[in-house]
C-alpha cells in the first residue's frame, strides 16, 4: 500500500490559517502555491533512498536563509506519515513516520516534534510551534494545539524530566549530553523556586542590604557621605531582574543541548509514560523509557498561620515588598528564616524570630550557633528559641502572635508581617505516584542511593525526596540520576556528609560534615582546631575580624570530619573543605599546602594547624 496525503486540503486549510494569523508575506510560507508544491508527494511513493521535501540548494523560510532539509534514509521501508513544524519566524521542521519510529530531517535545523495539530481559524500563534499533521488516508487533524486532537502515537524518549529546577535541567543537559533522547516538562517557570523564588533573588536582595550596611559604615574607611537612602521598590526590581536573567539562560541552555521542552503539568500515567496537560488546557502524552521526577517543594504552613499574602508571608510575597514593615516576626530560625530577619533588619525592620528547637541555626554546630546567636542580638535582632507560636490575631493591624516557651512562659508579640519559614514539603501530590508503585515517606518520595524510587524506570532528585533541601544537592543528584540511566560505569552515590550548606545571612555561616557533638556521638576521638577571624590580616583590612573557623579530625586516622565557619565570605570558603574531604585528604596533605597571603582562606589553614597544635598567628 503506498503513502496517501490529502496535499490540496491540506494546502487550503493552511492558506487559511495563515491569512488570519497576521504574519507578513514572505517566500516559502505565505506563497501557498510554492508551499503546496513543497508538500506534493507522489501517492504510490516508496522509500528507496533520501526524500527531499522541496527543492535542493538554500531557500528562504519564514525570511530565514537555510537549506532544505533532507530526511534521513529509511531503506525502502513504507512511508507512513510526514510532519511539518511551522514555527514563528523559525525553519520548517520535517519528519517521516515509519513503523511507528520517528525519523529526524538531516540538516540540524530540526526541532523534534511530540504532537502534531493546527487550528483552523485560530491563526499562527508567535509564542509556539505549530504542526500540520499528514496521515495515511486519515484527515487533517484541526482541532487543537500543540498536542490537541488526534493523538499520534510519539516516538518514545529515552528519559523524560519532570520539573525544569536545580533538579531537572541539568539532568536532562546530562542526559543529552550522554546521548539520551530527552523531553522536559515544567508548569511554570524554568529554573524552578530557586533560580526565580529561592537561592538567587534572595541573594540578590541580601547583596542589596549588604551594600546599605557598608554605607553605614563609611567614615571606618575614609569616605562621608549625607542622606543615604534606599529605594525599595529598585532592590526588588534588581532581584527580579536578576532572577529573569538566569530564568532566560536555562531555556537557552536547554535549546542548545536540545531537550525538548514542554509547558504544562505533568504526572505519571498509568500504562506508562508521562500525561502532560498544557498551559492551555491541551493534553497529551510522552512516552519515556525512563521518567526522572524533579517537581521541588512547596513551603510548610502550621495550623493558624495559614499564609494570606497580606498579614503572613511565605518567601515569595517576602521577596517582593511594596514597603518595608515597621515590625517583623520570622517563624523559624533556619537558613531561610535568618536570612530574611537579617535583610529586613538592615532596611530598619523591628525584627523578632521564634524558632521551636533550642537554638538558632538548629542544623549547624552548635559553637557556630551560639556565635551567630550574639552577632544577631548585636545588630538587634530580638530571638526567642526554645518557643512555638500557637495562635495569631489578625483582625487588627498589628497582628497579635500568642507565643509559648518551652518554660512556660506566655507571650504577645505585635507585628505588622509574619513570614512563615519552618520548612518545605514534596511536591507530590497528583503525581500519579502510587498508581505506579512509588512510595512515600512523611511527604517526600523515597530513593535508594542513586536516586531510584520503588518503581522501576522511575527516579526522583532534589527537594521532592527530602532533606537537606539545597539547590547543588538537586544538581549532584539530577547528573547521577541521568548517567544512572545511561550506564555510566563507576558512578558514586551521593554522601549526605559531603555536601555543604550555606546560610547567607549577616554574618555568613557555612559548613560541611559532622558537628563536633555528632563526631563524638558516632564514637570518634577528635581533634578540633578553632582559628578566628582576628587573628588574619586580610580580616582585619577588609573591617571583617569577626568571624571562626572551626575543624574536626578523627584523632587516629587524621580523617577530615567537619568544616564549619562564621564570618565574611566563608559560603565561598567552605569549598576548600568539601573539596578536600571529597579527596579524602588527612591534616597533613592540608597542613603541606601552601595558601595564598593574605586572604581569608589563611583561616581554614590555621585552624586545620591549631587541631594539631601547630597554630602559628594564635
Amino acid at each position: 500500500m503506498g503513502i496517501d496525503l490529502p496535499i490540496p486540503a491540506l494546502a487550503h486549510a493552511v492558506r487559511e490559517d495563515l491569512a488570519e494569523s497576521g504574519l507578513p508575506r514572505c517566500d516559502g510560507i505565505a506563497d501557498i502555491p510554492e508551499f503546496q508544491r513543497l508538500l506534493e508527494i507522489p501517492p504510490d511513493f516508496r522509500c528507496d533512498g533520501e526524500v527531499h521535501l522541496g527543492h535542493p540548494g538554500r531557500q528562504d523560510v519564514a525570511g530565514v536563509g537555510m537549506p532544505f532539509l533532507a530526511l534521513a534514509p529509511l531503506q525502502g521501508r513504507q512511508v507512513e506519515a510526514v510532519e511539518l513544524s511551522l514555527g514563528h519566524w523559525s525553519p520548517l521542521d520535517f519528519r517521516v513516520c515509519v513503523g511507528g519510529e520517528r525519523f529526524p530531517t538531516t540538516g540540524g535545523m530540526a526541532r523534534p516534534i511530540q504532537k502534531s495539530a493546527l487550528v483552523r481559524g485560530r491563526g499562527l500563534r508567535p509564542d509556539a510551534t505549530q504542526c500540520i499533521e499528514f496521515l495515511v488516508g486519515g484527515e487533517f487533524s484541526s482541532s487543537g494545539v500543540w498536542g490537541a486532537g488526534r493523538k499520534m502515537a510519539d516516538a518514545i524518549h529515552d528519559v523524560v524530566v519532570v520539573g525544569g529546577g536545580p533538579g531537572g535541567y541539568p539532568a536532562a543537559i546530562r542526559a543529552r549530553q550522554l546521548g539520551l533522547s530527552v523531553a522536559l516538562v515544567e508548569c511554570e517557570h524554568l529554573g524552578g523556586i530557586c533560580l526565580n523564588w529561592g537561592c538567587i533573588p534572595t541573594k540578590a536582595l541580601l547583596r542589596s542590604s549588604e551594600v546599605g550596611h557598608l554605607l553605614s559604615r563609611l567614615d571606618e574607611f575614609g569616605y562621608s557621605a549625607r542622606d543615604i537612602q534606599f529605594d525599595l521598590p529598585a532592590v526588588v526590581k534588581r532581584s527580579r531582574k536578576v532572577a529573569q536573567r538566569l530564568a532566560t539562560g536555562v531555556k537557552a541552555l536547554l535549546k542548545k543541548n536540545g531537550v525538548e521542552v514542554f509547558e504544562g503539568r505533568a504526572r505519571l500515567a498509568v500504562r506508562g509514560g508521562v500525561e502532560v496537560e498544557g498551559s492551555d488546557g491541551t493534553r497529551f502524552e510522552l512516552e519515556a523509557r525512563n521518567i526522572i521526577l524533579a517537581t521541588g517543594a512547596h513551603p510548610r504552613a502550621l495550623p493558624g498561620l495559614d499564609p494570606d499574602g497580606e498579614t503572613v508571608w511565605t518567601y515569595r510575597e517576602a521577596m517582593v515588598p511594596e514597603s518595608v514593615p515597621a515590625s517583623l516576626l520570622v517563624v523559624g530560625a533556619g537558613a531561610i528564616g535568618m536570612e530574611f530577619a537579617s535583610f529586613y533588619a538592615d532596611l530598619g525592620a523591628d525584627v523578632t524570630v521564634v524558632e521551636a528547637l533550642p537554638r538558632i541555626l538548629p542544623t549547624e554546630d552548635e559553637e557556630i550557633s551560639a556565635l551567630a546567636h550574639k552577632r544577631f542580638e548585636r545588630r538587634g535582632i530580638h530571638l526567642i528559641p526554645g518557643a512555638r507560636v500557637m495562635s495569631l490575631d489578625r483582625s487588627n493591624s498589628p497582628a497579635v502572635a500568642g507565643v509559648e516557651t518551652d518554660a512556660g512562659e506566655s507571650l504577645s508579640l505585635e507585628a505588622d508581617r509574619i513570614i512563615l519559614a519552618v520548612g518545605i514539603e514534596g511536591n507530590v501530590a497528583d503525581l500519579g505516584l502510587e498508581e505506579r508503585g512509588v512510595e512515600t515517606d512523611r511527604g517526600h518520595i523515597r530513593t535508594n542511593a542513586f536516586c531510584e524510587t520503588t518503581a522501576a524506570g522511575i527516579f526522583a532528585v532534589g527537594d521532592v525526596t527530602g532533606p537537606p533541601w539545597l539547590a547543588h544537592k538537586a544538581t549532584h543528584e539530577g547528573v547521577l540520576a541521568a548517567e544512572r540511566i545511561a550506564g555510566v560505569s563507576e558512578i558514586h552515590p551521593l554522601n549526605p556528609n559531603r555536601i555543604p550548606g550555606c546560610t547567607y545571612c549577616r554574618p555568613q555561616i557555612a559548613s560541611v560534615g559532622l558537628s563536633e557533638a555528632e563526631a563524638r556521638e558516632r564514637g570518634h576521638g577528635v581533634r578540633v582546631g578553632r582559628f578566628p577571624f582576628v587573628g588574619n590580616g586580610k580580616a582585619i583590612a577588609m573591617g571583617e575580624s569577626e568571624g571562626l573557623v572551626k575543624t574536626i579530625f578523627d584523632e587516629e586516622t587524621g580523617e577530615l570530619l567537619g568544616a564549619h565557619m562564621i564570618g565574611a565570605e566563608v559560603t565561598e570558603m567552605i569549598q576548600g573543605f568539601v573539596l578536600a574531604m571529597n579527596l579524602e585528604t588527612t591534616e597533613a596533605e592540608i597542613m603541606r599546602t601552601v595558601f595564598a597571603h593574605p586572604t581569608l582562606s589563611e583561616t581554614m589553614h590555621e585552624s586545620v594547624l591549631a587541631a594539631f597544635d601547630r597554630a602559628i598567628h594564635i
